[in-house]
Formats: C-alpha cells, structure tokens, sequence
C-alpha cells in the first residue's frame, strides 16, 4: 500500500476486507453512518476514543490503522498465536479469523492413535475440504473408511458424519477448509492475543 493512503481508505478497505456493511460497523463502533462515511472519504477526522472503537468493530488495533502499509491484509498470524482446541491426542487450529466471510480454514496435528473424538461429527451443510498436509490418517466418512497419506485431499459435505484417527505410527498433519463457513469450534486462545502482539 502506498505511504500516500489516508486513514478513511484503510478504515473503508479493512471493512470490506471484513465483508462488513457500512451500518453495521458504524453500530458496532458506536458512531452514526454517516459519520463513518465522512471519515472513510476524508471529510471528518475521528477523536481518539471514536477511533479505538472503529479499530476494536474492524478488528485491529488503533496502530494498524495509523500506518501506511499492510491495509490489504489482517497481518501476519504467527503459528503461536493461533487459537486452539484439544482433541483426544490430537490438537486443531484456527487459521481464519472472525469476522469471517467465504470460508473457514483449521489445521490439526495428530499424535499416534490421536483423533477427533470417540464417534463422528457433523456441522452445517458446506463444502468442506481435507488436505494430509503430512504423515497418514484415516477419515470415516459416512459408513466409509479412507487411509490418506500426505498430499491426498478429499471433499464432502460437513453435514455428512465424520471422524479422523491417525492409526499410524508417526505424527500426521491435516488442513481443513470449509465454505460456506459453519459454527464455529469452541477454541482456547493462546497467552498472547493479536491485539497484544500488534501494540508491541
């Protein structure tokens, strides 16, 4: 992004970045649409405490808004700070973040013997994608049993029962991505949040 950019263009291409509506952001941020719509074209400057709460309705800091790069993206999301939830010796991550718009994505680790839990699982009705990223696992799917090693990847619907076990005897490592996106995962954030790393 160009040096050039004002703070109304980062505010009006984080929210569409976010697929978030002008009143919708607005609301969330406590300040009137058309107050939103002057700043976002240059014509009104916020004060400080109206611009912490537009950062907090984008999901960024006050920083990322003041400077002049990165107004394309979210930011880099360090494989430390990705939120997780614990399986039965298996762990999965979240990789995209709310506010969410055309997809999910999760990645999982799994240990020998670890799985997704004792018996399958469904989730909304969306096309979902399983990628072996490394190692074998085996996916039931339905009445279905299917042994895939790295590099393979299947699609089916997440409203169809399924389970993954890693039977093998090495570590293994599989992606998620899920369109439209479903309910989300209860998850476990990690000690140090985004919002923290971004005002370090």
């Amino acid at each position: 992004m160009s040096e050039t950019t004002t703070l109304g263009e980062k505010i009006a291409r984080f929210r569409a970045l976010r697929g978030l509506s002008l009143r919708a952001t607005a609301a969330s941020a406590g300040v009137s649409s058309s107050f939103l719509s002057q700043v976002e074209n240059d014509l009104a400057n916020p004060s400080v405490a109206s611009l912490r709460r537009i950062a907090a309705a984008l999901g960024v800091s006050p920083a990322v808004l003041l400077e002049s790069k990165t107004g394309h993206t979210r930011g880099v999301l360090r494989a430390v700070d990705r939120a997780q939830h614990p399986l039965a010796g298996a762990v999965k991550y979240v990789i995209s973040e709310p506010p969410l718009r055309n997809l999910e994505i999760y990645s999982g680790t799994f240990e020998p013997n670890g799985s997704t839990g004792d018996v399958p699982y469904a989730h909304g009705d969306s096309q979902e994608f399983l990628i072996v990223v490394s190692g074998t696992i085996t996916l039931r799917l339905g009445d279905e049993d299917y042994v895939m090693h790295r590099n393979d990847s299947i699609e089916y619907l997440s409203s169809t029962p399924h389970r993954i076990r890693n039977e093998s005897e090495a570590p293994a490592e599989v992606l998620w991505i899920t369109s439209p996106p479903t309910e989300r995962i209860t998850t476990r954030t990690t000690t140090r949040t985004r919002e923290q790393m971004q005002e370090t």
